[in-house]
């Protein structure tokens, strides 16, 4: 089955639909297991991590994003301390979920796709944070439609 590109992937889909049905112990679980599989931050990245123009400064977690645009497929990559697991958990639910697709899938991620994701965790001083990633995620997108 053929997803047309402005629809996000239904896998983001499927995980909200998970998130909503679990209990509020289990959902810290699966975001716990979740940043467990955080992705290392490929070599060609390391020296550039922390630097200001990939830092995502909304963000109260050292955080600094990354991606690349191939093929017809975006890729995102992130340098995000242990110590942080709910950026490293959302993170790598948005790796696994979007890269390699088209820039459009990225630009259809749901506005309140993080509130959802969170609303069980009251987490909501990290919202901004989280969203402010996402909002970096479709801007990183919608420069790769554009050049």
């Amino acid at each position: 089955m053929t997803i047309p590109p402005s629809s996000p992937p239904p896998d983001l889909d499927r995980l909200l639909d998970t998130f909503a049905r679990l209990g509020r112990e289990q959902t810290m679980q699966l975001l716990v297991e979740y940043a467990n599989r955080f992705p290392e931050l490929p070599e060609r990245y390391a020296a550039m991590a922390g630097q200001d123009a990939y830092r995502v400064h909304e963000c109260m977690t050292p955080v600094s994003l990354f991606s690349e645009a191939r093929d017809g497929g975006i890729w995102f990559f992130a340098d995000v301390p242990k110590s942080a697991p709910t950026v490293r958990a959302l993170l790598t639910i948005f790796t696994q979920t979007l890269n390699g697709r088209p820039p459009e899938t990225v630009l259809a991620i749901p506005s309140d796709f993080v509130s959802r994701l969170m609303q069980k965790v009251g987490l909501s001083t990290r919202e901004r944070g989280l969203n402010a990633m996402v909002a970096r995620m479709k801007r990183h997108a919608a420069e790769a439609l554009a050049a």
